[in-house]
This record gives C-alpha cells, sequence and structure tokens, in this order.
C-alpha cells in the first residue's frame, strides 16, 4: 500500500519545470515578467517542498526585493495560478508551484520547528476509487498531510511538553 505513487505522480520532484515555460504562462496571462517574479519563481521550482514568504525572500536576496514585494508578488502568481497554497494548520501559509495537471501533493510536517518534508507515497488512490463508485463522483483529488515531530525535536523536553497539552480535550 505504501508504493511510490503511480497514479499520482509529482512530477515537479522527478523534473523540473523550466523557467522559460513559466514565465510564458504569465506573458500569456498578459502579465508582466518582472525580475523579482523571475527571481520567485527560480526559488519555487528549485525547492522540492512549499516555503514561507519569508523564506522565499531570504532564498531571494534580501537585497533584490523587499518582503512587500515577495507578499505581492505571491499575490499575483497565486491569482495567475502559478502556485498554490499550502496550509499545514499553524497559521503560516506556504507555497509551491502549481502543477498544470493538479497533481495533489503528501506532506510530513514537524509540529515543533515546521519543516516540510514532500512524501514520496501515494497511501490514497484506491480510497478515492472507492469513493468515486461508492458516491457517484468523479475526478476525485486529495491532499494528505501528516503531523508529528522530526528528528531533531523529538528528545526536546518543551517538545514533549507541548505535545502532551495538544493532546488534552
Amino acid at each position: 500500500m505504501n508504493q511510490p505513487c503511480r497514479q499520482h505522480a509529482h512530477p515537479r520532484r522527478l523534473v523540473q519545470q523550466p523557467l522559460s515555460d513559466l514565465t510564458d504562462r504569465l506573458r500569456a496571462q498578459s502579465r508582466k515578467v518582472t525580475g523579482p517574479r523571475q527571481a520567485i519563481l527560480d526559488v519555487l521550482r528549485s525547492h522540492a517542498v512549499p516555503l514561507t514568504n519569508r523564506q522565499i525572500h531570504e532564498a531571494v536576496g534580501k537585497s533584490d526585493c523587499d518582503l512587500a514585494t515577495i507578499y505581492r508578488t505571491m499575490h499575483t502568481l497565486l491569482g495567475a495560478g502559478l502556485v498554490r497554497r499550502c496550509d499545514f494548520g499553524d497559521g503560516t501559509a506556504r507555497f509551491e508551484l502549481a502543477d498544470d495537471d493538479a497533481c495533489h501533493h503528501h506532506h510530513l510536517v514537524c509540529r515543533a520547528c515546521k519543516i516540510v518534508v514532500e512524501i514520496d507515497a501515494c497511501l490514497a488512490p484506491g480510497v478515492e476509487a472507492d469513493l468515486a463508485r461508492r458516491h457517484g463522483f468523479s475526478h476525485i483529488t486529495h491532499r494528505l498531510e501528516f503531523h508529528g515531530l522530526c528528528p531533531r525535536c523529538k528528545g526536546t523536553p518543551e517538545d514533549r511538553t507541548r505535545t502532551a497539552k495538544e493532546s488534552i480535550p
């Protein structure tokens, strides 16, 4: 059951989208291809996991564009369908390139340090088919996120306390 995802391949991990393809998609929507937009797209295409605006800002280089430009550009890229917003329930938006085929992604998120790991396996293709058959749906997709403590955080006393508090109803 824990097999590499064949039905729902993760194309970003296998083949990186050329920057020229991404900028062509902007031009096709009559949007300007600016330096900050190219730099942000280049950062996102080189990361396999979603990034926060601050992480994008650090990767682009603080001298190349300010944080407000990052926020505005992410809003524009989101509206253009080039990026997807990921919400892991911690109140922090993260962004990744949107796949042309609307491929879903699976993530493992550390509750303490918020590191995100992309999972290479799909656990739900059989579940999708069963749901479609039983309820008459088609074109079913899903998002699956697991939350836990990463190896670096699992042994710290603060995180054991935080985990205990999270489990109290």
